[in-house]
């Protein structure tokens, strides 16, 4: 799929909010219309000896420029809300062809190359990767020594423990993170490579190998 079709809103999502929109202006439209025959009817009906008095006409004029006024602030945020979702989309059609880390704890060795990420609460002062195979079984511990804290990557190259390769396929590994003898709290982060990227919904999703499809606000790091 090409990345300009990737990220054309769907139609569906095209229609859903031209319609909100639409009713969201009838609505007010309506109100604005009640508000001035009632207005119309009171000073049509009013009492010669007891006219309405410049306060409760000023009063309900001013609850008619109040709808106005959130018509208007409708309008803008609806006009906000479009630009950012086209920002969004030509940013995650950016990400195309580029490689993310997301939650996850699975790990893909392709042509002997693996690559996945860790996320760490505090600096550790050292750190193990243990990949396993599809009985997990630990196949390969690989030591990262020190890292900040935050988001870290690593890459596998295939090769076992046992002095072998490993079979292209899929892995899952555990990390385990230490400070001066204490565990460090740390988060295993799975690799994905962006194919495309669908638009609608609450958020961009982004489809990727490795990880699936992963929502944008999920991902931890661009590579």
């Amino acid at each position: 799929m090409a990345a300009t079709d990737a990220i054309t809103p769907g139609k569906a999502f095209i229609d859903n909010f031209t319609q909100a929109n639409q009713n969201a202006k009838t609505q007010t439209d309506g109100l604005q219309d009640r508000f001035l025959k009632l207005l119309i009817t009171q000073m049509q009906n009013q009492d010669p000896l007891n006219p309405l008095d410049n306060a409760q006409v000023t009063s309900q004029l001013a609850q008619i420029s109040t709808v106005s006024g959130i018509d208007k602030l409708n309008n803008t945020i609806t006009n906000m809300v479009t630009q950012l979702s086209a920002a969004q989309s030509m940013q995650a059609g950016s990400l195309i062809g580029r490689g993310v880390l997301a939650e996850g704890n699975n790990i893909e060795l392709s042509q002997g190359l693996a690559a996945g990420g860790v996320q760490l609460s505090e600096p550790a002062d050292a750190i193990s990767v243990s990949i396993r195979d599809n009985n997990g079984v630990a196949i390969k511990t690989l030591n990262l020594g020190a890292r900040d804290s935050g988001t870290q990557s690593f890459t596998w190259d295939g090769s076992t423990d046992a002095g072998t390769m490993a079979a292209d396929g899929r892995y899952t590994f555990e990390v385990t993170a230490v400070r001066n003898g204490k565990k460090v709290e740390a988060e295993e982060l799975g690799y994905g490579y962006v194919q495309s990227v669908t638009v609608g919904g609450d958020q961009l999703q982004l489809n990727t190998i490795g990880l699936g499809q992963v929502p944008m606000g999920l991902i931890k790091q661009i590579l």
